[in-house]
């Protein structure tokens, strides 16, 4: 099994912006993460995108974000590994320091959607684009861009990302044992509670119980405020957690079903797919490519 690869990026509080166009005949950086953001906005090419535990197809338009240390990694699709002229992999990537105006960025009222911006892409955003709109103008300019103006077209980029309305999540939290924002106390507590036990045998009785609730009120209050049932929120920390155990090679599947929290193999393997795409030996062989 490959292990995941530490990238050192040649940024720093003296150089903290690097922008640049691609031109590939294909994607060739393999599972890997660094401790800086990173945006990758796809011009011409399709694949898959590894991203924590998540595995998604993109294609012309796409635009991603990755936060400091998330492993992730482009596969393009196998007709561009054929030798063909006409497919190429085209885009820009541009790649930013963890701190980059932190004091700002933490302490004023006017930083806040970059703020909340930031801390989301620690899962992995996905930003489906339309060449020419506003967002993809500004990536586009940036590798052209120096100086205090290469500062400030990236501050109203991630303005622009924080107010795309469209931005998927991609990960799950568990991937790197993060806990998932939340603005409302109770269900900070709940989504906090069910990070610390996922992996054991966990009922809806007790859970509706920790929020003062009755089961069917929990259940609607909770798929308000998380987008999705109680049920799937749990097999998705679980499976989330699964991705992890599984690029770390260490254990087989039958250990990795058991650490996390499925009853059987069998259980495990259905479920994984269900929300993956994949079984849980395809991942595997995926992200060790």
């Amino acid at each position: 099994m490959r292990q995941v690869i530490n990238e050192k990026l040649p940024i720093s509080e003296y150089n903290p912006i690097r922008a640049r166009n691609i031109d590939y005949d294909h994607f060739t950086y393999p599972w890997h993460f660094h401790g800086e953001y990173e945006v990758v906005y796809i011009q011409e090419s399709r694949g898959q995108a590894f991203v924590g535990s998540a595995v998604e197809p993109f294609w012309e338009g796409h635009l991603f974000l990755f936060g400091p240390n998330l492993p992730h990694c482009l596969q393009s699709d196998p007709a561009y590994w054929k030798g063909d002229p006409a497919l190429r992999v085209k885009g820009v990537i541009i790649q930013f320091e963890t701190d980059f105006m932190n004091h700002s960025v933490a302490n004023y009222p006017q930083f806040f959607p970059i703020k909340q911006l930031l801390e989301a892409a620690r899962m992995g955003l996905l930003f489906p684009t339309d060449p020419g709109d506003s967002l993809t103008r500004l990536v586009e300019q940036m590798p052209s861009t120096r100086g205090m103006g290469q500062v400030i077209k990236l501050l109203t980029l991630l303005q622009k990302m924080a107010e795309h309305e469209g931005r998927i999540t991609l990960s799950s939290p568990t991937f790197q044992g993060i806990l998932p924002l939340a603005t409302d106390g109770k269900i900070e507590k709940i989504t906090s509670y069910l990070c610390s036990a996922y992996t054991r045998d966990i009922s809806l009785d007790e859970v509706a119980s920790l929020a003062s609730m009755n089961p069917s009120a929990f259940c609607r209050y909770f798929k308000e405020h998380t987008g999705k049932t109680f049920k799937q929120y749990l097999i998705d920390l679980r499976v989330g957690y699964a991705c992890k155990l599984l690029s770390a090679g260490t254990l087989n599947v039958g250990q990795i079903a058991l650490e996390s929290g499925f009853e059987t193999v069998t259980h495990f393997n259905r479920l994984f797919r269900r929300v993956m795409g994949l079984t849980p030996t395809e991942y595997r062989r995926q992200v060790s490519k």
